[in-house]
């Protein structure tokens, strides 16, 4: 494809892996385009809206995708080039993980048109969760930023998720109710494969979603400390959850519906929304036509 006529470059500053270095070179590659620069949390969403371009392109990490996925209007063609320490959206579409790399696929690529989930109407682009993985965000949000404004990287989420397994003793009570499947520990919905990556590791939770499809929600129905081994297992090897009678495994469905026993975290896109005790998750199909 041709680059679009008008192009609107909207970057986080303070994502893990963007420096003024390479925005310099991502606007070279890009040109003509215009540089927005966001200033606090949500201003992506309101450069999006505001932005009268053919395209956005985002230079941020997995959140400030999230944010433009939130304001874009309609018809708007997004791109998306990783600059956080996981970017897992831009990844997911086959895009490399190097910034400049992924810059000069886009301009010469072509564009792909993609479904999107909404959790309580907060859209999100490739994953939400309800319990458990919600709960490792905020404990990683709580830890803050260094003074260059970047987040911890893999192996502090790693020693996290370790951390909080051992807390718990690797027992999770089913603790929600999911319309229509029953009663589980926590719940992983997904809008593709794979749900996240550990450093280079793609983590296949929800290995039968895909972007042109609906949602599809991985959940344990009871987990104890034995179980955790087998369910490592089946996020690396990306099959084997589907079949497993102590996991609810929904595919391409249009809508879920989940009840919490008691307020339990709810993230999208790896953004804390904060607790919920009634989380509603919609498939919007075909939603966005993104670069790739």
């Amino acid at each position: 494809m041709t680059t679009p006529n008008r192009t609107v470059l909207i970057v986080n500053p303070y994502a893990t892996r963007v420096t003024d270095e390479l925005v310099e070179a991502v606007e070279r590659v890009l040109e003509p385009v215009e540089t927005l620069r966001t200033e606090y949390a949500g201003h992506a969403t309101a450069l999006a809206l505001e932005a009268a371009a053919d395209a956005v392109i985002v230079f941020s990490g997995d959140g400030g995708f999230n944010e433009v996925l939130n304001g874009v209007r309609g018809g708007t063609v997004v791109g998306f080039l990783p600059g956080g320490g996981t970017s897992v959206l831009p990844r997911a579409l086959g895009l490399p993980r190097d910034p400049l790399a992924a810059a000069r696929r886009i301009v010469g690529g072509r564009t792909r048109r993609i479904s999107l989930g909404r959790a309580n109407g907060r859209r999100f682009a490739f994953s939400a969760g309800v319990g458990l993985d919600a709960e490792l965000i905020r404990l990683m949000d709580a830890r803050g930023r260094d003074e260059h404004g970047r987040r911890p990287g893999d192996l502090v989420f790693a020693w996290t998720a370790i951390s909080t397994l051992a807390r718990h003793r690797g027992r999770f009570e089913p603790l929600l109710e999911i319309a229509g499947h029953g009663t589980a520990a926590f719940a992983l919905v997904g809008n593709g494969d794979p749900y996240t990556f550990a450093g280079p590791i793609p983590l296949r939770l929800t290995p039968q979603a895909s972007f042109e499809g609906g949602l599809d929600v991985v959940a344990p129905r009871d987990v104890r400390a034995r179980t955790w081994p087998r369910f490592a297992a089946y996020a690396l090897r990306g099959r084997g959850q589907e079949a497993a009678p102590d996991i609810v495994y929904g595919h391409d469905l249009d809508r879920i519906e989940i009840h919490c026993r008691e307020p339990l975290p709810l993230q999208v896109d790896g953004e804390d929304l904060g607790n919920a005790i009634e989380v509603v998750l919609e498939a919007e199909r075909a939603a966005v036509d993104v670069l790739v």
